[in-house]
Parts: C-alpha cells; sequence; structure tokens
C-alpha cells in the first residue's frame, strides 16, 4: 500500500528509512518546519494492548529533556495507524559513519558524553530506551543525538522478547538480561551504551557479529572485545559491560567519570560536547529530491587528540580551545536554511581572485551563548587561501572578526575571547583549490532572550540577513 501524502496535520517530503516497527518519512508540520514522522506497522495498531500503551508511552517519551536527544513533538493516529513525531536531526547515523572509519580522540570522547547526556536525560523521564544501537545515534553538526527512545517497550504489546530482538535486529547491542527476557531497567540501556561506545571506537560490536543465537549466547556469556579501544574510555566500557546490572555505573556516573566533575548538569555537559565536537558527515552522493543532507569527511575527527574531562575542570568555557577545523575536497552541495524564516542560506561570492559557495549552517542557542556554524567551499578554478583574513590582525588565524547584529542593538557581537584566545575556528594556512571545503564555527555572549533573528557578517563572505537563531 503506497504512503499517504498527508498524516494527521503533517505533509510527508520523502522517506527517510525503515525499521522493524514501521517507516520513518521526512515530513514538514503546518508550519513548515521540518520533523521526522515514523508511522507504526499497521498491524499493530489493530491489537488492544498496543493502543493502551501507545498513548501512555508516547506521552512519557514527550517529558524527555532535548539534551542530546531528538525530542518527541507529537503523537497519534491516522487512519488506524498509529505515527510519532520528532525532532529532524539533520546528519549521518553512527553506524553509516563508523563503517568508513571508527571514531578517536575528542569526537569519540564526545560522543560518549553525548549519548551518556541523553541517556540520563531519557531514564529523569522514567523512560528506558531499550534499543540503543548506532542506527539510533546521529550525529548532527552540534553532536550526537539519541532517537527512538521509548519505541522499543511499545513492542512489548505485540509479543514476547523474541518478537523484539526480530524485529528490532539489534542482539549485538542487547543487555544479557534483555536478551534473556527478563525485566529491563535503566541499567540495560547502560551496557548498550558500553556496546556502542566500543563499536564507535573500533569499528566492530563487542560481542562479534553472525546470526541472532550466536550473537545472543556470546552477550550472556562472553567477556567482550575491546582490543584497540581508546585507553581513556575503556575502563568506563568494561564497567559499562559488567553482566550484573546492579554493578554498572549510571548514566550521571559515566557523565561524571567522562568530564572528572561530580553531578555535572546534563545541559552542562551538553554545552561541552557541542563546543569540542567536530562535524562528522559523509560525502555527497548523487543529489535526490527533497532537502539534501549535508557533505564532508567520513567519519573520524579532524580535531586533534584532547581530553575532553579536565577542560571542564577550568569551566565549559575553556573547552573549545584548540579545536580544530576540518579542510576537505567534496562534491558540491546545497544546503536549505536551519528553519523556515530564513531568507539566504547559501550564496556565490566573488573574492580573493575566486569564486565561493558559502551557507549558513546553524546558529543555536545553548544557554547563554550561541553557536554559529557556516560553510564555505572554493566552487572557482583559483587557489585563494584566506587565513589571516578573518581574524583581528595580521597574525590572527581565527575567524575572531565575524558578527552577528541582534536586532535593536547598536553594537555587533563578536566572538567571545577566553583568555586571549577566541572561542572559534582558526583557518588553517593550507591551499584552498577548486572544490576544496571549509566549516567554521564560533561562540558568541549577549544574545539576547528575545532574538529570534540576527544578521551575520562573514567579513569577505557577505552579510547574512535575517539568519534564524535555533534552540539547542
Amino acid at each position: 500500500m503506497e504512503s499517504p501524502q498527508r498524516v494527521g496535520p503533517y505533509t510527508l517530503v520523502k522517506k527517510l528509512g525503515e525499521g522493524g516497527m514501521g517507516v520513518v518519512h521526512l515530513a514538514c508540520d503546518p508550519a513548515g518546519r521540518q520533523v521526522a514522522l515514523k508511522m507504526m506497522r499497521a498491524d499493530l495498531a489493530g491489537q488492544e494492548e498496543f493502543r493502551r500503551r501507545f498513548g501512555k508511552e508516547s506521552e512519557a517519551a514527550r517529558r524527555v529533556a532535548r539534551f542530546c536527544t531528538a525530542p518527541v513533538l507529537d503523537a497519534g493516529f491516522h487512519d488506524g495507524i498509529a505515527y510519532i513525531v520528532t525532532e529532524y536531526v539533520e546528519g549521518p547515523d553512527l553506524s553509516a559513519v563508523v563503517s568508513r572509519a571508527p571514531l578517536t580522540g575528542a569526537n569519540l570522547e564526545a560522543l560518549a558524553v553525548g549519548v551518556a547526556t541523553a541517556l540520563a536525560a531519557i531514564h529523569a523521564a522514567g523512560v528506558v530506551h531499550r534499543d540503543l544501537k548506532p542506527s539510533n545515534v546521529l550525529l548532527s553538526p552540534l553532536g550526537p543525538r539519541v532517537i527512538d527512545f521509548g519505541i522499543a517497550q511499545l513492542a512489548d504489546a505485540s509479543g514476547a522478547v523474541a518478537t523484539v530482538a526480530r524485529s528490532m535486529g539489534t542482539p549485538a547491542y542487547m543487555s544479557p538480561e534483555q536478551a534473556r527476557g527478563e525485566h529491563v531497567t535503566p541499567a540495560s540501556d547502560i551496557f548498550s551504551w558500553g556496546s556502542l561506545v566500543a563499536y564507535a571506537g573500533t569499528g566492530r560490536p563487542p560481542f562479534g557479529t553472525g546470526g541472532v543465537p550466536e550473537v545472543i549466547y556470546r552477550v550472556i556469556n562472553h567477556a567482550p572485545r575491546l582490543d584497540g579501544l581508546d585507553e581513556r574510555v575503556r575502563p568506563l566500557v568494561e564497567r559499562a559491560l559488567d553482566k550484573d546490572p546492579a554493578r554498572r555505573p549510571t548514566a550521571q556516573q559515566l557523565i561524571d567519570a567522562l568530564l572528572g566533575r561530580a553531578q555535572v548538569p546534563v545541559a552542562a555537559a551538553t554545552q561541552a560536547v557541542s563546543e569540542t565536537w567536530t562535524p562528522v558527515v559523509l560525502p555527497a552522493t548523487r543529489p535526490q529530491a527533497g532537502p539534501s543532507q549535508p557533505s564532508q569527511p567520513p567519519g573520524v575527527s579532524a580535531a586533534p587528540r584532547r581530553r575532553i574531562w579536565p577542560m571542564l575542570l577550568v569551566g565549559v568555557v575553556a573547552a573549545v580551545m584548540g579545536a580544530a577545523v576540518t579542510l576537505v575536497a567534496v562534491r558540491p552541495w546545497e544546503r536549505q536554511g536551519p528553519v523556515p524564516g530564513t531568507p539566504e542560506a547559501t550564496r556565490k561570492v566573488e573574492a580573493l581572485g575566486t569564486t565561493f559557495e558559502v551557507s549558513i549552517d546553524s546558529l543555536v542557542r545553548q544557554g547563554a551563548s550561541a553557536r554559529l556554524v557556516w560553510t564555505v567551499k572554493n566552487v572557482g578554478t583559483e587557489n585563494a587561501p584566506f587565513t589571516l583574513k578573518l581574524g583581528r590582525g595580521g597574525l590572527d588565524q581565527t575567524v575572531s572578526q565575524v558578527s552577528i547584529v541582534p536586532p535593536g542593538v547598536r553594537d555587533a557581537l563578536f566572538p567571545v575571547i577566553d583568555e586571549g584566545r577566541c572561542r572559534c575556528s582558526s583557518v588553517p594556512a593550507a591551499p584552498f583549490g577548486q572544490g576544496d571545503q571549509l566549516q567554521l564555527w564560533a561562540v558568541f555572549e549577549g544574545l539576547p532572550d528575545d532574538a529570534d533573528h540576527v544578521d551575520v557578517n562573514l567579513r569577505l563572505f557577505g552579510l547574512f540577513k535575517h539568519v534564524a537563531v535555533e534552540e539547542a
């Protein structure tokens, strides 16, 4: 049966994927904002137990805070089919990235912190994810985002654990107690966190691959294979993969251990992740109908190897010091504005003897700060390095003079300077030839609480008017 063009008040744009529980579409809400809409399997809605639990579980999922998650926005029934709507996260899933190369350094640490932070938010709402796996972790420009929390619980309404294992297809990331069909608690998600981080850092599941019975037997009885995993995260992964749920750390304990500080608020952990994360996306494929996905290098962080947790000891603000940018040659791509209301998000600019394509990727408010991300690509034929042209002088290789101007504010806001260093990208002194692309960022403070749009001055790349401000 063909999918409808509309589901409730939502207009379907294109199919994003399909799993054991249903089909996911990119959709637009009545205001034109992009969302992800999952239509559950048609046979589920006909089961009384499923319908009874659907409202309860989806309402619990709505209570999950948005820290490192894709929050649930809506849920309902359309023509007898249940659907759940979440915030749309642009970026590849972890499995697509790791299939090309494991994560290393700061990005592996940020992934570990980000997923633990999401679990802390999920568990605080009384929800157990139950299906944490690489395809349920999306790598956004600001860091990892966990999706599909609470969905696996709905499968219990239709049968036994064997049905869940078959429909979810992820025995490699199940806890032993879940694999045995026992009652699961938040500790089960911690085991899945350990398996996921081990996979992200080594490129292989810690209990191997193969048939479902074989993998489940290893999960229940064998020690995990962790050789090659970064020693900075391995001890915590080992604790998380303890067969006894009572001996595993909680999500909050994982965050505290990773960041080196007791009782780190999830908001501070989220900010630490976003400010140390180097965007990781895959090379573009041929253009397709619908909004395009960004293109960038394969899944290894280009940032220098650095510890994420000592940075928080001197404050989350210092976490971005020394962050690097990624310079690669990729195919051309286009991006839409971050939200409707951004009149111009991409333009071509003639400068330095060549042609650049410049895109505003996002401007996201994070507490008292705002983080701007933009991309510059050389679509001309000439080499044109622009190092030393966006900073405060002849020796400044950063983008410290990029600014934002909120409405009603006379003076522009420039990137934050902490102890003489800019919380912004450095521009590599490297050849910048045809097809090369560079993603840049800067952190600003002082953005008025009521500012939902600003003007962005990218200096030699021009002024972008009325850029939308998103909430983290």
